[in-house]
């Protein structure tokens, strides 16, 4: 009897077990990880198979479909300077790209409780269908009001619906290699920013720029048919209203920091793909039809960084691998004060793209590693894309507002600006690394 009661508090010691209705999530301190453990009604997660790989080429396409229009939209802000909006400022015409940014990750507030509800399906299908609707709508654009409704707005309220859900549901079909399925299914987004600038770059000389932008539109028409088909949520619903917040989730401080050093990756994270193309014509690094291809490299560097880095995530923790892509990042970002000729440019393109590519991808692999039970990942979710769509909405307009006239001066200040926010959120990450440790032990997280 002794013995039994020694193993018991040993094991208690070794893990804790929240009970939720989807059954007991079991949260195992030493080795840094949480399970689900499933109640009679739902078999335990897949973790691979044919049906959990489908769920991830699904979640590929809403990439392409959200992030991958994001990363693209420095072509768009190129070409409004040079020719559409000439009368705006880049600051004012940031504002496009970056509210359809900020409602990506804002709209999640609501589609995270949603998708706990079981509501994936409409989400999904609404999301898509705006997105679409808006680029068609985009082709039609003339002012800039416009195409803050129409490219902003509206294709900003689809990625909201569909991109926190797309992600979500990654953890009802894998555990072990959680962080690598979600590494495969955000290499959506760069390989969408490899091929539509040069689509639109080839095209808009030739058919104009409302054909180039609806054949894009066209594109993403045809590959949403397979998310269409391919998901489906594997736990049911519990039939239990759900909280748009989790007042919870203010006390637990790790988490807390974490989504402070959200916030300062992603106001200054996205400066360079918003801005290099205008940088390199502005300084005369390269031609104005060469350009929108640093954009390209941009994107080709963040295939990589979205697979190598959540491959090793599984391994050696998120959080962990997080807080060396931010440094690296950072590193790099002050980096783009000494370019000065093309070559320069291109190197920094593609380890900027590497590095930044596994600071978006990691994202959601940590708030489901912080999270107490999986029935709140969606909620926990919500919170921390709330804020950072925050930082998304003002921080690239910040960006336009420094570089002003494009003065010498004023581009250091921009740069500078891009960087020394990636470096702050690296040193939050890591404090909320450390609480991590104290509050669980053990370095992988």
């Amino acid at each position: 009897m002794e013995k039994q009661a020694n193993s018991s508090r040993s094991d208690n010691s070794d893990s804790e077990r929240n009970e939720s209705e989807f059954g007991t999530a079991i949260i195992d301190k030493e080795a840094q990880t949480i399970a689900l453990e499933p109640s009679t009604s739902v078999e335990p997660v897949p973790d691979g198979g044919l049906e959990a790989w489908l769920i991830v080429l699904g979640a590929t396409i809403v990439l392409v479909d959200t992030w991958g229009l994001i990363n693209t939209f420095g072509v768009f802000q190129a070409y409004y300077e040079e020719t559409l909006l000439k009368t705006s400022s880049a600051s004012d015409i940031s504002w496009i790209g970056s509210i359809q940014a900020a409602l990506l990750c804002l709209v999640g507030l609501i589609s995270g409780p949603l998708f706990d509800a079981g509501y994936f399906r409409h989400t999904l299908v609404g999301g898509l269908f705006l997105i679409i609707f808006g680029m068609f709508m985009t082709s039609l654009c003339t002012v800039y009001w416009q195409f803050v409704l129409a490219q902003g707005i509206c294709v900003g309220l689809g990625m909201g619906l569909t991109f926190l859900p797309s992600a979500a549901i990654i953890s009802q079909y894998f555990s072990r290699h959680r962080a690598l399925a979600l590494g495969i299914s955000s290499a959506g987004s760069p390989v969408a920013g490899i091929v539509f600038p040069i689509i639109f770059s080839r095209l808009e000389p030739v058919v104009g720029f409302g054909w180039a932008t609806r054949v894009l539109a066209f594109i993403l028409l045809a590959l949403s048919v397979i998310p269409l088909v391919c998901m489906r949520t594997r736990i049911p619903p519990s039939g239990k209203a759900r909280a748009l917040f989790d007042r919870s989730a203010l006390t637990d401080w790790p988490y807390v920091t974490f989504v402070a050093s959200s916030f300062f990756s992603f106001l200054t994270l996205y400066v360079p793909f918003f801005y290099i193309t205008v940088f390199a014509t502005a300084h005369k690094i390269t031609t104005p039809d060469f350009a929108p291809y640093l954009v390209t490299m941009l994107n080709v560097g963040s295939v990589f960084g979205r697979l190598v880095p959540n491959a090793l995530a599984d391994r050696y923790g998120s959080l962990n691998v997080l807080s060396i892509c931010l440094i690296g990042s950072a590193a790099i970002g002050y980096g783009w004060l000494g370019i000065q000729n093309l070559a320069g440019a291109i190197v920094f393109a593609l380890l900027y793209g590497a590095l930044s590519g596994g600071v978006v991808s990691l994202v959601p692999s940590v708030i489901v590693s912080l999270a107490p039970d999986m029935s709140r990942v969606g909620v926990r979710m919500g919170i921390s894309f709330l804020v950072s769509g925050i930082a998304l909405l003002i921080g690239t307009p910040i960006a336009g507002a420094i570089v002003g006239g494009y003065s010498d001066a004023e581009w250091k200040g921009t740069m500078a600006y891009a960087a020394s926010g990636l470096l702050f959120a690296a040193v939050l990450n890591t404090v909320a690394r450390v609480m991590v440790y104290k509050k669980r032990g053990g370095w992988r997280a």
